[in-house]
């Protein structure tokens, strides 16, 4: 069912994958949509002038923890698109912060959806919440009822699956108007596109090392990133469905991996398919053996532990994510398809393509850049 008419707020609406959702929902001719973000981007704001047609645009600029900017951003509205997060596998932000943003805004405006009646709630979850676990467990086209002991190490994926969680056990809460709240939950694999910062950090290193690619992940450690087109695609065919209340029934309290055709890959052999068109090559092994870097990366974990109270100071690299690069860990996205009829819209070479067309677009300054420091 189309979303013609209806209300949407879509926080971190200025984020890597908020700013493709809403480009999506101007096509579907709602009343209204309220980006909410803590930074938003005047060229934004200008470029959605020029194809929103008829749907009004209004932007609420704050923290996802305000709660009184909640409230004036929920409502009236019908569905909230939940992508706001912050994203760190390093170490970088504090736990505090990780926990306030990713699990403490979520409750905060499931509170406020509550309260203002807004029917239905999707929130953005991460492939991290699954896994892998430090033994490096594989999954090879899992779904949603594989079996699988995560134990959870990351700050960031600890935060994500709590708040998805949060999200979930909310579904069916009664609303203040006596209708329910209609949650789910999409866990896209890791997302790639025009504009994705870590491929363009994988680019920049790129460059430094004499156009030649740093090699963190096996060949064989295959996983399947999903393209932001998609996954944009995939937020919007779940808010349709939420409004059909046989399919309302069967998604409420449910999460969904969300994937696509991309060919299962290496992360590290995933920059080389997008990056080799550019001219980069990508190093045959990595500069130590695998066991050699997890020791390091330990010994790096008890030395920031050593400096902390001293010195700011984060490893580069970690067990975990270490873990995570070396870790065979790919999924299905038939559930979706069953549930709610995600269907990818862009094929492998269209997405590559895409991707590849950005980075030979921003290569230029990224080079004069580096050179120029």
């Amino acid at each position: 069912m189309a979303l013609s008419g209806e209300v949407c707020v879509v926080t971190g609406a200025c984020g890597f994958l908020g700013e493709k959702l809403i480009r999506l929902l101007l096509e579907e001719k709602l009343a209204e949509i309220r980006l909410l973000d803590r930074n938003i981007r005047s060229e934004l704001i200008q470029s959605l002038d020029e194809c929103k047609g008829e749907t009004k645009v209004s932007v609420f600029e704050g923290d996802i923890r305000d709660r009184e900017l909640l409230r004036r951003a929920c409502k009236g509205a019908a569905l909230v698109f939940h992508t706001a997060s912050l994203i760190d596998v390093i170490g970088a932000v504090e736990y505090s912060e990780l926990y306030g943003v990713n699990v403490k805004g979520t409750q905060l405006l499931l509170e406020t959806c509550i309260q203002e009646n807004v029917a239905s709630f999707i929130y953005t979850s991460s492939i991290e919440v699954a896994g892998p676990n430090p033994r490096g467990d594989p999954v090879i086209n899992g779904d949603e009822d594989t079996p699988y002991s995560a134990c959870l190490k990351f700050s960031y994926s600890k935060t994500k699956k709590e708040a998805e969680n949060i999200c979930l056990q909310a579904n069916g809460e009664l609303l203040r108007n006596g209708g329910q709240l209609a949650t789910c939950a999409l866990r896209p694999m890791y997302i790639y596109g025009p504009g994705c910062r870590f491929t363009l950090g994988h680019m920049r290193d790129g460059i430094r090392n004499g156009n030649v690619l740093l090699r963190t992940s096996r060949r064989e450690a295959k996983v399947n990133p999903v393209y932001v087109g998609n996954v944009a695609l995939a937020h919007l065919q779940a808010g349709q469905a939420l409004r059909d209340s046989q399919k309302r029934a069967v998604m409420g309290g449910n999460f969904y991996y969300i994937s696509d055709d991309t060919p299962p890959v290496s992360y590290s052999d995933f920059n080389y398919a997008v990056l080799s068109p550019l001219g980069f090559g990508i190093q045959e092994r990595p500069v130590l053996p695998f066991p050699l870097l997890y020791l390091l990366s330990f010994l790096m974990e008890l030395l920031h532990i050593v400096v902390r109270p001293f010195l700011r100071f984060t490893p580069p690299l970690n067990r975990q994510l270490l873990t995570m690069l070396n870790t065979p860990f790919s999924f299905s996205y038939q559930k979706a398809h069953r549930d709610f009829g995600y269907c990818p819209r862009y094929d492998w070479e269209e997405a590559r393509k895409r991707t590849t067309d950005w980075l030979a677009s921003v290569l230029p300054t990224e080079r004069q850049q580096i050179h120029l420091k």
